[in-house]
């Protein structure tokens, strides 16, 4: 095995989370140079935890901050962050008007929008280069494992 510059190396016996560690981060960090490019130098890796979890309807920072499993203040500082730059607002939860549910402003929208196309251009240029049998055979593999360990599905907006 080789380690010139340029050539592949095989990858033998990864364990199954890097693997998808270096998809997902390829993803993004091609999403967010694109994202820039667009308009949105603004917008962080991280602050896609934040859309990746918040329902159409809204949702307080603590679920976010649950179902994207980081701590209820680290979720706070990014839904502060969205909100001074226009892509989020909180409102009075009228299940509880103490609570604030978080949601989408029309500028945040047009982020999502600009992101949804990116991520289909993405999904086109990496079927192009690996197969669009093989990369639609990983997406259909990848559903059924979700769905037959009974996670979660994304949301349809997304």
């Amino acid at each position: 095995m080789s380690n010139e510059p340029g050539k592949q190396q095989p990858i033998t016996q990864a364990y199954f989370p890097p693997l998808l560690r270096i998809l997902y981060q390829a993803f993004i960090a091609q999403l967010h140079v694109e994202l820039a490019a667009a308009g949105y130098p603004d917008v962080r890796p991280a602050h896609g935890l934040v859309f990746q979890h918040l329902r159409a309807e809204g949702c307080r920072v603590t679920e976010l901050a649950e179902r994207s499993q980081v701590s209820k203040q680290w979720m706070g500082s990014l839904v502060d962050d969205l909100e001074a730059r226009g892509y989020l607002l909180r409102l009075p939860d009228p299940a509880d008007g103490r609570a604030k549910v978080v949601r989408v402003t029309d500028d945040g929208r047009e982020l999502l929008r600009a992101a949804q196309g990116i991520s289909r251009r993405i999904e086109v240029e990496w079927a192009e280069r690996v197969g669009s049998g093989r990369l639609e055979a990983l997406r259909r593999q990848l559903e059924d494992v979700i769905i037959g360990l009974g996670l979660e599905p994304p949301f349809a907006s997304e």
